[in-house]
């Protein structure tokens, strides 16, 4: 058996997300905004309470358009808060509007891929960490990114929320020099390649 980071597992949906999508670098700007979003629904919960219900936030958030979220209103965040398949959170449902009118901001003028690769000049980070008590919750970079987005019109998106944001979309390698997705990662370029 393959040796994993240690958050990873047991259950065969989460051993899969780390094997094929954490940490891979994530270049769509809507896909980078998606898990963004998702990564705000789990403040205060465990990332695998997400995964399981990731179709249906898909489903229920309309496969996440930002340009039909954009346009929501209450009628809207009335129908989330009654859907058993989604973390029915009116404040984080109502940062996913707003979130989609910044993204489409940040959109227009930059590109959000472009606007977040900056951070780490397209290339992704490789802090090398053996064990995961090395692992920070948060770094000087993400207190950087979290307050660039918050300036941007984002909500939800604190320190250790973008730095957790960061490891799953590739901006940083975070998996342990130990786990068998390391190098394989490692080699994966950003879009400054």
């Amino acid at each position: 058996m393959p040796e994993r980071c240690a958050w990873a597992g047991p259950e065969p949906i989460y051993i899969a997300y780390h094997d094929t999508e954490w940490g891979v670098p994530e270049h769509d700007g809507r896909a980078l905004w998606e898990k963004l979003v998702l990564d705000g629904f789990q403040a205060g919960l465990s990332w695998i309470t997400i995964l399981k219900k990731r179709d249906n936030f898909r489903s229920a958030f309309r496969g996440f358009d930002p340009a039909v979220i954009a346009e929501w209103g209450e009628n809207e965040v009335r129908r989330l808060l009654a859907d058993p398949g989604i973390i029915r959170h009116r404040g984080k449902i109502e940062a996913t509007i707003t979130n989609a009118r910044a993204f489409l901001e940040i959109e227009a003028k930059d590109g959000f891929s472009p606007f977040l690769w900056r951070y780490v000049e397209g290339q992704p980070l490789q802090p090398g960490y053996a064990t995961q008590a090395e692992v920070p919750p948060e770094t000087a970079l993400s207190k950087q990114v979290s307050k660039d987005l918050k300036k941007a019109g984002f909500r939800f998106c604190g320190p250790t929320i973008t730095y957790a944001f960061m490891e799953a979309c590739g901006l940083v390698n975070d998996h342990l020099t130990t786990c068998h997705c390391h190098d394989r990662v490692a080699a994966m370029p950003g879009p400054g390649t």
